[in-house]
């Protein structure tokens, strides 16, 4: 298989299996805890008025919505996933894919919380790193925890393509 093939389908697999591992949890967390989900159809809503030329919204919920947000946004939070498994697999390379450790995983999902942190959630009305909410300490603890999640699925979708792949 070419290498960038091979590159491209293990960051589709392992990027969508972290994802689902990151939605997992935030299904067992409302369950446990009670915090609430976000709701990915403003994401579509903040990227659907991005391609009108709007960056800002203040809030997002307030804006009005566009036609395929929830759709739009769901495919944009899985698309991401896919992207933080390209960056994890570009930093430490295709051997990683064959035999995952979690040091890079949790590095790479732990990391991927400055994208909320300093865009989206800036972007949709709540300020950097969540500074404009209720209660900013809680909301920044559950996004690292969430992502720090999103970094063991990624350690754990590796290994699943490792073991369902050899070689990939």
């Amino acid at each position: 298989m070419p290498e960038a093939v091979e590159f491209l389908l293990a960051a589709l697999l392992i990027g969508a299996g972290a994802t689902l591992v990151m939605d997992a949890w935030t299904v067992v967390r409302k369950r446990m805890l009670g915090v609430p989900a976000l709701d990915y159809a403003l994401v579509g809503r903040w990227l659907g008025w991005l391609a009108r030329g709007r960056l800002r919204h203040q809030p997002i919920a307030a804006s009005a919505p566009v036609r395929g947000e929830r759709l739009l946004g769901w495919v944009a939070h899985y698309l991401t996933g896919i992207a933080f498994a390209a960056i994890l697999l570009g930093c430490w390379g295709m051997e990683w894919a064959r035999l995952p450790t979690l040091g890079p995983a949790l590095v790479v999902g732990i990391g991927s919380v400055a994208a909320p942190f300093l865009l989206m959630q800036p972007a949709m009305g709540a300020g950097i790193a969540a500074s404009r909410t209720p209660r900013p300490n809680v909301a920044r603890v559950h996004s690292l925890v969430t992502h720090a999640v999103f970094g063991l699925g990624l350690y754990v979708a590796g290994w699943v393509v490792s073991l369902l792949a050899e070689p990939i």
